[in-house]
């Protein structure tokens, strides 16, 4: 890839794009946690399991569901991204998402057609709803009590469905299902396991392992609504075991058509309002990671203290794909440890990432977390996956 703005900007947000971003994608996964007790049900091959997926036509649903995240975040970086509040201060939907990263959140979940999908997040007496009706996007923090609005005509014409369900966190639970599967690939073994109850529903249960080693992902679980195909919950597993990554699902679920109602807002009397602006982000390394821009430190690891950036290469594919990004560092961390006038910000996140590693690429720090994983050499590059620290290293001796 040549070397441009975009690489550059892409090089600068690697490490917590990776962390919160991939963790936040997981997050949204929206749907719940089983009864004891598998019910008995008719058994069905991982094929025909996928194909009920697929034929699964639900389009109107509401409910409740808990998503549940345990990134096994760094103190600091988890202080960054909320301590598991999603509400208070800006209410762009984009200044959430990280915070969604970290702890147990409460959801309120209405969908009807591609046109209307509401997600309200309850955290004690406070709530963030998320709105898409029509042509609008509606943010509201009660706590704050500010409104954030963005008018996007596409999606009025039906044009701009997959850029607001991005927004809304990928709210469609058969749109989930298809992207993991299609995801998955010959890198991944498809199965059937136990039956499940999901929020009072029988339900399948599709498992999904990687076939390969070095990654952080031991398995994902779908459970399956066995009459209308819709997955209610999503488990994201570690191969080094514990409770789950991710844990996500419905707790309560109706399939009727929600009230017309349910979706329409008005401003609260003086709330302010932010106007969002419908076409940024559109290069994929903006708007959608706002906030993160001054994750404290990273910017001086990465580069942005003189750095040129440089070029993004994928390395391996399936679950132990990882991403190398050559930065172009102003300054390596060996320099920036020991020089007394770099920023506070930047000691702080050196002291946030894990033990010294070293090589045959040199030395280097790692940013762990349960999942996503980042290697930041002293030489400015910066190795990032779903894969364990021995496999960031080994990139690095093999891709120096």
């Amino acid at each position: 890839m040549a070397t441009n703005a975009k690489t550059r900007k892409a090089a600068r947000y690697a490490v917590p794009v990776a962390v919160a971003g991939v963790a936040a994608a997981t997050v949204a996964m929206v749907p719940a946690f089983a009864n004891s007790g598998g019910p008995d049900l008719q058994k069905v091959t991982a094929q025909q399991l996928i194909e009920k997926i697929a034929a699964s036509d639900v389009q109107q649903l509401s409910g409740s569901a808990k998503i549940s995240t345990d990134l096994g975040l760094p103190k600091l970086a988890s202080g960054l991204l909320g301590g598991g509040g999603v509400s208070g201060g800006s209410a762009n939907p984009e200044d959430k998402i990280a915070q969604l990263a970290n702890g147990s959140h409460t959801v309120r979940v209405a969908a009807d057609g591609p046109d209307r999908q509401k997600l309200t997040f309850v955290d004690g007496k406070d709530e963030y709803s998320l709105i898409h009706n029509g042509a609008d996007v509606w943010g509201y923090d009660s706590k704050a009590n500010e409104v954030w609005h963005e008018k996007n005509p596409e999606a009025a014409a039906g044009k701009g469905e997959k850029k607001t369900a991005d927004r809304l966190g990928g709210a469609s639970p058969q749109q989930l299902a298809q992207d993991v599967l299609k995801a998955a690939g010959p890198t991944t073994d498809v199965s059937v396991g136990e039956t499940a109850q999901v929020a009072g529903r029988d339900a399948y249960q599709l498992v999904l392992k990687p076939k390969q080693s070095g990654t952080t992902v031991g398995s994902v679980k779908i459970a399956v609504d066995a009459k209308n195909g819709v997955p209610l919950r999503v488990q994201l597993l570690a191969a080094e075991g514990g409770k789950p990554i991710v844990d996500a699902g419905f707790t309560k679920v109706d399939f009727a058509k929600p009230s017309a109602d349910t979706f329409a807002f008005t401003a609260p009397k003086g709330a302010k309002v932010t106007e969002g602006a419908a076409e940024a982000g559109k290069d994929g390394h903006g708007k959608e990671f706002k906030g993160l821009d001054s994750f404290p430190g990273l910017d001086a690891l990465t580069g942005g203290m003189g750095g040129k950036g440089g070029e993004t290469k994928v390395l391996g594919e399936g679950w132990a794909t990882i991403a190398r990004i050559d930065t172009g560092a102003g300054k390596s961390l060996k320099e920036l440890e020991n020089d007394k006038d770099a920023p506070k910000e930047a000691k702080q996140f050196l002291d946030s990432l894990g033990g010294k590693v070293n090589g045959t690429f040199g030395e280097g720090r790692v940013f762990k977390t349960r999942l996503v994983n980042a290697l930041i050499t002293d030489d400015g590059k910066v190795y990032v996956g779903a894969v364990t620290k021995d496999a960031l290293v080994r990139a690095a001796d093999a891709n120096k």
